[in-house]
């Protein structure tokens, strides 16, 4: 009995062992290649249960989006600007034979990941200046270094999706000395607008001066033209009257000059005789 069952136990051992060699699951997340003797046999990407020669090996790869995070790295602007940049990369195995035989795995692939978009990211850096880099330009940096290194990466067997700068900073020792001359620059910018500011309101005033002239002088030439007008019109009034009654007109303009010499307690020293006081005497 105990030897049946010994029997028993190294059959179902031998078994199991045999079906670990045989038999081989796929999962969604994964695709195989299949090698035999070093040499590649054919790769499977779809998911399920496998058979295999016991003579055939099998190597996993990830099927799924891959993560790469470099450190951060010193690369200089066009205006010799030294920047840390921190980026990552999103990528994936698209030629799993491919992979294998030129990187093996994915620690080799993610050192040769490291060289090819640290050079394609220093290789364009160095084409634009700092501000561009951390304001205005930097996704149309970034798209170009994505599709550099995605031909680069393909030889690889790799598919790089996406590459970003996580951050992009200034080493502490140069910040300061940046920021002085960032703020310089604004000051000079402002100065310049004020002085065109001042310059143009110069002009303004000068102008509007200048209107200002012209229409006091046309409102004066109005002005002398309408009291010319009126002169004249007085005078012809003057004359008309004196043509009905002389002696009254002139006894009216003599009262019009006695109201404008006589007033305020005005003292005047005259001749008795005087043309003057011609009314006067008459009165008397």
């Amino acid at each position: 009995m105990n030897k049946k069952f010994h029997i028993a136990v190294i059959v179902i051992v031998a078994l199991v062992f045999l079906g670990n060699i045989v038999f081989f699951t796929v999962d969604e997340t994964q695709q195989v290649v299949i090698t035999r003797m070093g040499k590649p046999i054919k790769v499977i990407k779809e998911p399920g249960l496998y058979i295999k020669s016991p003579l055939e090996q099998t190597t996993v790869f990830e099927d799924r989006l891959l993560d790469y995070d470099a450190y951060a790295a010193k690369i200089y602007t066009q205006d010799k600007q030294l920047l840390m940049v921190d980026n990552y990369c999103k990528w994936k195995i698209s030629d799993p034979l491919l992979f294998l035989q030129t990187v093996m795995n994915e620690a080799s692939a993610q050192s040769r990941l490291d060289d090819i978009v640290f050079s394609e990211l220093r290789e364009r850096l160095k084409h634009h200046n700092l501000t561009k880099i951390v304001s205005s330009d930097r996704s149309s940096i970034m798209q170009v270094v994505t599709e550099a290194s995605r031909k680069k990466a393909k030889k690889l067997g790799i598919e790089i999706i996406d590459v970003r700068i996580k951050r992009a900073d200034l080493p502490p020792e140069n910040a300061k000395h940046l920021f002085d001359e960032m703020r310089a620059e604004r000051q000079k910018q402002a100065k310049k607008y004020r002085s065109e500011g001042e310059e143009e309101a110069v002009k303004i005033r000068a102008g509007t001066n200048q209107e200002r002239v012209k229409i006091l002088a046309t409102a004066y030439q109005k002005e002398q033209e309408i009291k010319g007008k009126g002169d004249a019109e007085a005078v012809h009034i003057y004359a008309e009257a004196y043509k009905q009654d002389t002696e009254f007109y002139a006894f009216v303009r003599s009262l019009e000059a006695y109201k404008k010499s006589l007033k305020d307690k005005t003292t005047i020293v005259i001749s008795p005789d005087s043309e003057f006081l011609h009314y006067f005497k008459k009165s008397r």
